[in-house]
């Protein structure tokens, strides 16, 4: 028979799990979290290629859609490291009766208030290392791993207090305020993480534009790009019936918006500009088919 102490503890976890479910459960919690981390991926994607992303006009879902790219790696590591912290948990927790390990404990809490202190130095010098590319990914990390190690720390301690009733058990506010840090540095990290998957898949597009769509291009005027672009012109003939004058190749389908479309040129120059059209009958397309064979 289990004894009264685990039973408690059993109790307690699954209070825990009910509060964390009363918190995640929410359709609109996490579809807010998944249209952040797809608008953030999608605004550094495109600001690659000198767009706001406000200008293209997507929606929500649009948004929505594109958030697992980004926390496909984060959910994979916050997974898998869950699981092993997890498992670490239950065998702290059987040997947490032997002797000297209330010390450990007090120990522990130094030495995540260490690490918090070092991360809380690189918050306050973002003056002094605002050019450092890993900034904005190092820094939550540290905090994060500085709080989490302070507040599960401080959290034995309480238990070993409460379960031997010697010892000073610190108050449950510490706790709750040090793993608010932790969530919150661990959002920080993600959104780090999402942003820096758009700017890869920008670059990818860049260097390999022929995965995307190739158009060819009829204007009623002819559009002046510049000559670094790369993209060729041909004058059609001049018929009675016909409003289109200028053919042009050499362009690839980027994204389409709500109303007009967004090209880029079939090379990369760091010269080349992003044109955007609309989809109003002003222009004819033609999708080219892939190189491929049937």
């Amino acid at each position: 028979m289990s004894e009264p102490g685990e039973r408690e503890n059993a109790a307690r976890f699954e209070r825990g799990l009910n509060v964390l479910g009363s918190i995640i459960a929410p359709a609109t919690l996490l579809g807010a979290l998944l249209f952040y981390f797809g608008y953030v991926s999608s605004r550094a994607q495109y600001d690659y290629f000198g767009i706001d992303v406000d200008v293209i006009g997507l929606n929500t879902q649009d948004y929505v859609m594109r958030s697992p790219q980004p926390l496909l790696v984060p959910l994979l590591v916050f997974a898998l490291v869950g699981a092993a912290l997890i498992a670490w948990h239950a065998q702290i927790r059987r040997r947490s009766s032997r002797s000297g390990f209330a010390v450990a404990g007090r120990r522990g809490v130094v030495v995540g208030l260490g690490i918090l202190a070092v991360g809380l130095i690189l918050l306050f010098a973002y003056p002094l290392l605002a050019e450092w590319d890993y900034y904005p990914l190092v820094t939550p990390l540290i905090v994060a791993l500085g709080g989490a190690i302070a507040a599960y720390c401080v959290g034995t301690v309480r238990f070993l207090a409460r379960e031997t009733g010697v010892g000073h058990r610190p108050p449950t506010g510490v706790v709750v305020l040090l793993w608010a840090a932790v969530a919150a540095c661990v959002f920080w990290a993600t959104a780090t993480v999402a942003q820096w998957s758009g700017l890869g898949l920008a670059q990818q597009q860049a260097r390999a534009p022929d995965n995307l769509p190739s158009v060819i291009v009829d204007t009623e005027q002819r559009l002046f790009l510049p000559d670094e672009a790369r993209v060729s012109e041909t004058a059609l003939p001049a018929l009675a019936d016909e409003t289109f004058r200028f053919r042009y190749w050499g362009l690839r389908l980027l994204i389409v918006g709500d109303d007009r479309m967004f090209l880029i040129p079939n090379a990369w120059d760091n010269h080349n500009t992003t044109l955007v059209l609309p989809l109003d009958g002003s222009v004819r397309l033609q999708f080219q088919f892939r190189n491929l064979e049937p």
